[in-house]
């Protein structure tokens, strides 16, 4: 459960969800404040080297391994690669804000993300709705946002089952989940948007460029195209609706569609629990999107709770066999380690903040620095196929012959005290150093740490071979920490 709920499993986490219980632990954890990240400083500090984007990376690190709210920000976190904007095509200072939001909406209603993060700024400029005009005759409105939101972030490409399964024609063939058409009117759906002023209204001219990443986007009328629009399910939108108007029913149009709970409840297993969810545990929790027991439709802290606790995602906690769970993609890597080894920054002031920003140093060889992902497809497709296999597993998109002697690196690193600006607990008085003289017990120790206390016999032999023989209790434990983080066994979360 704490693997699928944190950014890193502590051994007082263990402690006290045997104590409370599972239940106990969801419902507090739903229930936890959210943590914010700081609004960016002007001028920014020189740990930044300027660049807006590295200073929320530093708000992004620290919060992940400190704030108590780790289920809303391991919910927010997917929902950033879901609904993806970079900061290598946005300006930085939006992303605190944007990457907020996705926090504070992370267990409210899916209709209320839709509206939220499409008048964010962030959003607004990654994919032009910011300023995006009517058009000329004979000319079309910007697509960028009307494709992608249908494409990427709400319904896919194509029609599916309730379990997520494509459906197909008599021809065997997939049937569009929407037409050219269709993007078009959701396009000028999108014109007559802007930034709003320091006061949150609408500017009193149009297009505006004073940017405003504190609010969301204001509407103006006189830049929205108000001819009718023909949307999904043939629903038309009548001529002469105010910009708000529109969106606010184009919005209901998209969330009412059959295609969005299955579409977006398998991302979110596959983000939580395993990349290779089965049919009917898609379709269970689209259910529960469907209808959360009260009448209620996209309600997210139903979602994320029939998630966790479907027999599917506990299936792991008594069969020593099962096979679920994912690739722990490069951020989730680097943070369940350094919780786990208990590395703690040793920084003030501005070193501080230069401590958490170097952590890109040791995920961007791997292929991944939060937010900043090089299109807006995010670091790997959900719908990632291993070569060779029939095997769906997003996470292994970023896996290469170099990714993965790269992990082996930051594996070692790790293991070695070597992240620059923190200070791990490997030493011969910490609770693994005084094992060491027992290299079975250090082996039991380091399996429940990272293994759920499932270690491999052959696994284990093979460390106590490996350090029965090394007379340093220190060199013990690092080398033991190494042949656990860099196995197969600890990349795939299970």
């Amino acid at each position: 459960m704490l693997d699928q709920t944190t950014f890193g499993v502590r051994a007082v986490d263990i402690t006290y969800v045997q104590q409370i219980g599972l239940n106990a632990y969801i419902t507090e954890q739903l229930n936890t404040p959210q943590t914010t990240l700081a609004v960016l400083s002007d001028p920014l500090p020189k740990a930044c080297m300027g660049d807006p984007g590295v200073c929320f990376e530093s708000e992004f690190w620290q919060t992940a391994l400190t704030a108590p709210d780790q289920l809303r920000q391991r919910v927010a976190f997917a929902l950033s690669e879901m609904w993806v904007v970079s900061t290598q095509a946005i300006d930085g200072n939006a992303a605190p804000q944007y990457y907020n939001t996705l926090a504070k909406d992370a267990f409210a209603n899916w209709r209320t993300i839709m509206e939220d993060v499409t008048l964010s700024p962030g959003m607004g400029q990654y994919q032009n709705i910011v300023n995006s005009s009517k058009a000329p005759a004979g000319q079309i409105a910007n697509e960028n946002y009307a494709r992608e939101m249908m494409q990427l972030f709400s319904i896919g490409p194509v029609m599916l089952n309730s379990d997520g399964t494509a459906q197909t024609d008599a021809s065997g063939d997939t049937i569009p989940a929407y037409t050219e058409a269709q993007v078009q009117a959701f396009a000028r759906v999108y014109t007559g948007w802007t930034y709003a002023t320091s006061t949150g209204v609408a500017p009193a001219s149009f297009p505006y460029y004073v940017p405003n990443y504190s609010m969301p986007m204001a509407a103006v009328d006189s830049a929205h195209d108000m001819t009718s629009k023909t949307l999904l399910n043939n629903v038309v939108l009548p001529a002469g609706q105010s910009t708000s108007q529109d969106l606010e029913d184009a919005l209901d149009n998209i969330f009412a569609h059959p295609n969005l709970p299955p579409f977006i409840c398998k991302q979110l297993i596959q983000h939580l629990v395993t990349s290779t969810p089965s049919s009917p545990y898609v379709e269970r929790v689209s259910r529960v999107f469907i209808d959360n027991g009260g009448g209620i439709r996209g309600d997210m802290s139903a979602v994320i709770t029939a998630i966790l606790k479907d027999s599917e995602a506990r299936a792991g906690d008594w069969d020593p066999n099962h096979d679920g769970g994912h690739l722990r993609e490069p951020v989730l890597y680097l943070t369940n380690v350094m919780q786990a080894l208990k590395y703690m920054d040793i920084n003030t002031g501005t070193a501080k903040q230069g401590a958490y920003v170097g952590l890109r140093n040791y995920t961007s060889p791997l292929g991944e620095i939060p937010l900043r992902s090089s299109s807006v497809f995010n670091f790997f497709s959900p719908s990632y196929v291993i070569p060779g296999t029939a095997l769906n597993a997003p996470e292994f998109g970023l896996e290469n012959t170099a990714a993965v002697q790269q992990r082996l690196t930051l594996a070692d690193e790790l293991s070695e005290n070597q992240i620059s600006g923190f200070n791990g607990n490997l030493t011969v008085t910490s609770a693994m150093g005084q094992l060491a003289g027992n290299p079975s017990a250090l082996a039991d120790k380091l399996g429940v740490m990272f293994l759920h206390g499932r270690m491999p016999p052959a696994m284990k032999e093979m460390i106590v071979n490996e350090i029965s023989s090394l007379t340093d209790i220190g060199q013990r434990v690092r080398v033991a920490v190494y042949l656990v983080i860099s196995s197969s066994e600890y990349k795939v979360m299970h």
